[in-house]
């Protein structure tokens, strides 16, 4: 069994307080009965998510944790006090940051950047703002063009920095940055470059024609869906990335494909689908 992971675990027996699951290594654990559900049967799987309670004993829940184990996530703080600060995961118990752990003052009410990890010596989970040592130096090679997962961090004077893939430190220079980001969104991205310090440069759009095409079909989505949109080639550059999340570029060739196509029609103050 391992805390702060979901854990695939047998249904043993029912008790007046819950079901006991256990692994194949005989150890087992209390499944609370709010968790309960009728499908659930003696001898059958179930998923369920393990950590520690108030009163410091394993427990398993069916609820949905906002991290887990070795993850990093932008989590709100709940409560300081003279422990540390208490942080909103998604679970009854909230999940404590040691002092020693920040590596700036927390405040009530307020979003950090923090990675969740287990200490062996107390046995038990706790977040940490030191995220460094959770991330390693990329060596895939083959990484440069991939899709991505991107976890939104905070802005740098050369640009926005991102984590990816939830190991790598990436970078998305401002110039590149076509649409709102801000610290916590989780966005698919792309690869442009690997570099040398096995950090990476991330761009928010694929490049060259497999760019073109994507962008035509979202700006086709839009359409198909508002039947028109209120932007020309003469339209700024920053309404453009306001509303469609494209550079003006990308816009127009995209809107050229379409208009070759014969899926939509250029007005003198918007762009609208074609639909017979």
């Amino acid at each position: 069994m391992e805390l702060g992971e979901y854990n695939s675990l047998t249904l043993l027996r029912f008790t007046s307080v819950g079901a006991y699951l256990g692994d194949e290594e005989d150890n087992d654990v209390l499944l609370p009965n709010k968790y309960l559900t009728e499908e659930m049967l003696v001898g059958e799987k179930v998923n369920v998510f393990l950590y520690k309670d108030s009163e410091d004993r394993i427990v398993a829940t069916t609820e949905t944790p906002k991290i887990k184990l070795r993850e990093m996530k932008y989590l709100t703080v709940k409560e300081v006090n003279g422990y540390g600060a208490f942080l909103d995961w998604g679970l009854e118990k909230d999940l404590m940051v040691p002092f020693k752990e920040q590596t700036q003052r927390m405040d009530e009410g307020k979003s950090y950047l923090v990675g969740l990890r287990f200490d062996f010596s107390t046995d038990r989970l706790y977040a940490t703002m030191k995220i460094n040592p959770m991330l390693s130096k990329c060596l895939e090679k083959d990484i440069e063009g991939q899709m991505v997962d991107v976890l939104v961090c905070e802005p740098t004077d050369l640009g926005v920095k991102v984590i990816v893939n939830q190991k790598y430190h990436g970078l998305i220079f401002h110039n590149l940055i076509i649409k709102p980001i801000n610290p916590g969104d989780e966005i698919k991205a792309y690869v442009h470059k690997l570099r040398e310090d096995g950090k990476l440069d991330i761009r928010l759009t694929k490049e060259g024609y497999e760019k073109v095409i994507d962008s035509e079909s979202t700006l086709l989505d839009y359409l198909t869906l508002h039947q028109e949109i209120m932007l020309t080639d003469k339209s700024s550059p920053e309404d453009i990335r306001e509303l469609i999340g494209m550079s003006k570029k990308t816009f127009k060739q995209a809107v050229g494909k379409l208009y070759k196509e014969r899926k939509v029609t250029l007005l003198e103050d918007r762009i609208a689908l074609i639909t017979s």
